[in-house]
């Protein structure tokens, strides 16, 4: 049973005169995906190979070809607003391969998706598959085998991987579905499983009176209500946090408690917050040895410097907002 994509898809291609959409383009139709229309602003009324009409405007392509499905080969700036166009235009399911979207523009187009009732695949994804029936997006056609074994995955390239490996040993797919890489994504199950809990263990703590646990778990709802667009129970959250470990005079507590109004900061894309959080949080990291894998560069704590070393995340937050 194959989920999303199947004989019955009509596909639309927002950038399919593009270097990328062009070439997808024709690999999905050579697949068999009914590719019914194509959309490049400034170029409608053209036939991209002589058989797909191609749109000015995503409105324009549903009116007359009434697709069921998006796929986007755009550039970064101007992708998340080709996700808006196709949720605004009405497209029920919208897959975006884009890669470098920044966050601050997926936490915009989420909630709109979710007000059109549109479903994202997606940014920076694979696309999916289900094998002889169609394809949508960049995974090869080749390494799949139709079978009964769903594959879902972030990683694009282990999607493949995946697959390959699965075939090779006789198992074939019903549908494989690479989601996203980036921190905000379309299928991305929301962390709403975790809140009860983590509301019980505060109301556990607050009986306890035990502060430093009541830290750590405000911070942690700071994360997951970032994650879940909830920007203003993210920030209460931080913040009462934050009053609680400055009033226990505790240096772990004080930087969980600012780690969590980071976090929240940074999905909200407070700049302004994040300038007078960092300069304090950094310091207490040092102290307590959080840096010492950084490099020895910028604001990070000299260190052994390793071929596949990365950046403490506040660290490269910090050497942005200073080259503003």
């Amino acid at each position: 049973m194959s989920i999303f994509v199947d004989q019955e898809t009509r596909l639309l291609v927002q950038g399919i005169t593009g270097r990328d959409g062009s070439f997808h383009t024709r690999q999905m139709i050579s697949y068999g995906t009914k590719v019914v229309a194509g959309v490049t602003p400034g170029k409608g009324g053209q036939l991209f190979d002589g058989v797909v009409p191609v749109f000015d405007t995503v409105a324009d392509a549903v009116r007359e070809t009434k697709p069921t499905c998006s796929v986007i080969y755009v550039p970064a700036a101007v992708a998340a607003s080709a996700i808006l166009e196709a949720a605004d235009a009405g497209l029920p399911l919208v897959v975006c391969i884009t890669e470098g979207i920044p966050v601050l523009d997926m936490t915009r187009a989420l909630p709109f998706l979710h007000e059109h009732g549109a479903r994202l695949i997606g940014p920076n994804c694979p696309g999916l598959i289900s094998p002889t029936k169609g394809k949508v997006g960049i995974i090869p056609g080749n390494i799949c085998k139709p079978g009964r074994i769903g594959v879902v995955s972030r990683s694009g390239t282990l999607t493949y991987e995946i697959i390959h490996q699965l075939t090779g040993a006789g198992h074939g797919q019903s549908t494989c579905v690479g989601i996203g890489g980036d921190p905000l994504i379309g299928l991305g199950r929301p962390a709403t499983d975790c809140v009860p809990y983590l509301e019980e263990g505060l109301a556990i703590a607050e009986e306890l009176d035990d502060g430093p646990v009541r830290v750590d778990l405000l911070s942690r709802m700071a994360v997951v209500w970032s994650n879940m667009l909830r920007f203003d129970l993210a920030q209460a959250a931080s913040q009462q946090a934050l009053t609680i470990a400055r009033a226990l005079g505790d240096d772990r507590s004080v930087a969980v408690a600012l780690d969590g109004v980071k976090t929240a900061a940074a999905y909200a894309g407070d700049l302004s917050r994040l300038e007078l959080v960092l300069p304090e949080l950094l310091p207490l990291l040092r102290r307590q040895g959080n840096l010492k894998r950084c490099e020895q560069r910028g604001d990070c704590e000299p260190s052994r410097r390793g071929p596949k070393h990365r950046h403490h995340f506040t660290c490269t937050l910090s050497r942005r907002l200073k080259r503003r």
